[in-house]
């Protein structure tokens, strides 16, 4: 009977340590980063008060949007030495382990990621490897961590003269940078890294420093960085931009290039495989500030664009006002609050991108179990098409990518059965009701 007993007790251990291991298996960033998607935060330009205080009373807003992970700019103090404008650049850090006072105290962020995990967010900083300001704390502590001129004197960054470029053969700096990067996961909690012009440090720093943070536990890794141009680089992060994309996509609009070029470049995109995933974005801070709002790049077909990001492979990416809309260049070095005006006019729109990305199968990123077809159609220079397929689950996407209206019809075996359009609710059965009358900028998703 004690022997009964015993074995009992051993059992539900067994089931209570299997139940725990699947909660953290789920927790981990191989299992969410298939379903998420990623909000930038301006903390500087969020809100008038421009704190972390302040964006946190955003939050549920944001959650009830659909969104999943929340990335935050640069949180470290700014150098002040050839800083730009009256503020500086987030990018610019004096001290790689301490707030900037302007968004304000270590605890004020501790209180906010905490406060997103229980909402259920994952949390990602922005992380500057390249480069610091010029009187960061190392400048006079550790002089030798630095790239030197032939005179001696820092090296000044590509284009950038208000930051210097770090030494990646100093072994000891590399070190230091990596204890940086533990620090915040230690002291915060945070779940993850967006990386600033990862490509710009040398690859086998990320293969240093990955594994070591890590030993503190799992982390998301996003790079920036295009893995067509730098495919090394994909094998350490689990997502990394789509420059070439978002350039080439722009040109295609503004200077009237061939549709066929884009849906190349894709097929190019697709070749890399699923080891890791891109980033979809319409617009970011650099993007916003130097040129121009997604508005301004995209006209007409910026909502299909829009559309296209959250349901092409990989994770879509907003940016700070997207949900209003956000039709302005806001200021990179001075204070330019986004003028909210409580009337979010596309919160609904990308709330329900938001949530097809995170519920259906179909479109979860980076998975090998997902196939994307392109489909042919009679407008095949102006329609960008596609079904993503999943086992029974389907997503079909179609998108006008042209300046006019486009009456059309999709001729795709790769296309049958029926659909509900996660719009508008209308079903429709594709064995027989396969043509369209699309108005300028129109777009639809259907959902199998």
């Amino acid at each position: 009977m004690k022997k009964l007993i015993l074995l009992a007790i051993i059992g539900l251990g067994m089931v209570s340590c299997a139940t725990q291991n699947t909660k953290n298996t789920m927790d981990l960033p191989k299992e969410w980063k298939h379903t998420t998607n990623i909000y930038e935060v301006n903390i500087r330009q969020y809100t008038q008060e421009g704190t972390f205080k302040a964006f946190e009373k955003e939050m549920p807003r944001l959650k009830n949007m659909g969104v999943r992970t929340l990335w935050f700019m640069p949180i470290t103090p700014i150098a002040q030495q050839n800083k730009k404008g009256s503020l500086g650049s987030p990018y610019a850090a004096s001290d790689y382990t301490s707030i900037n006072p302007e968004f304000g105290t270590m605890n004020d962020f501790k209180h906010m990621v905490n406060e997103a995990h229980r909402l259920g967010f994952k949390v990602i900083i922005d992380w500057v490897a390249n480069h610091t300001g010029w009187d960061h704390i190392w400048t006079k502590t550790h002089p030798e961590f630095y790239l030197k001129d032939p005179d001696g004197k820092f090296h000044i960054a590509s284009g950038m003269d208000d930051i210097i470029e770090l030494d990646y053969k100093n072994q000891e700096m590399r070190l230091a940078m990596i204890d940086a990067m533990k620090f915040w996961v230690k002291e915060t909690g945070i779940d993850g890294f967006r990386c600033d012009l990862a490509s710009w440090v040398e690859v086998d720093f990320w293969q240093q420093a990955r594994p070591e943070v890590e030993k503190i536990k799992p982390l998301f890794w996003l790079g920036e960085f295009d893995e067509i141009e730098s495919p090394e680089y994909g094998k350490v992060f689990d997502a990394s931009y789509s420059w070439k994309w978002m350039h080439k996509s722009a040109d295609y609009y503004k200077k009237n290039e061939p549709l066929q070029e884009l849906k190349d470049l894709l097929k190019q995109y697709s070749n890399i495989g699923d080891t890791s995933m891109r980033a979809w974005f319409t617009t970011n801070h650099d993007e916003n500030s130097w040129n121009g709002t997604e508005y301004e790049k995209y006209g007409v077909i910026t909502k299909p664009i829009a559309v296209f990001s959250a349901t092409w492979n990989g994770v879509p990416l907003l940016y700070s006002g997207q949900e209003l809309p956000n039709t302005k260049r806001l200021e990179f070095f001075e204070k330019d609050a986004i003028k909210w005006t409580n009337n979010y006019q596309m919160a609904e729109f990308y709330k329900t991108l938001l949530e097809l990305k995170t519920s259906n199968p179909a479109l979860r990123g980076g998975d090998t179990n997902v196939s994307t077809y392109l489909l042919n159609t009679t407008a095949n220079d102006k329609i960008l098409a596609y079904v993503r397929k999943n086992g029974k689950d389907e997503v079909l996407v179609v998108l006008n990518m042209s300046k006019e209206p486009v009456s059309f019809t999709i001729e795709d075996q790769n296309l049958s059965g029926t659909f509900k359009n996660v719009f508008d609710k209308t079903k429709r059965n594709f064995d027989g009701e396969k043509d369209f009358n699309f108005k300028v900028s129109d777009y639809a998703v259907f959902e199998k």
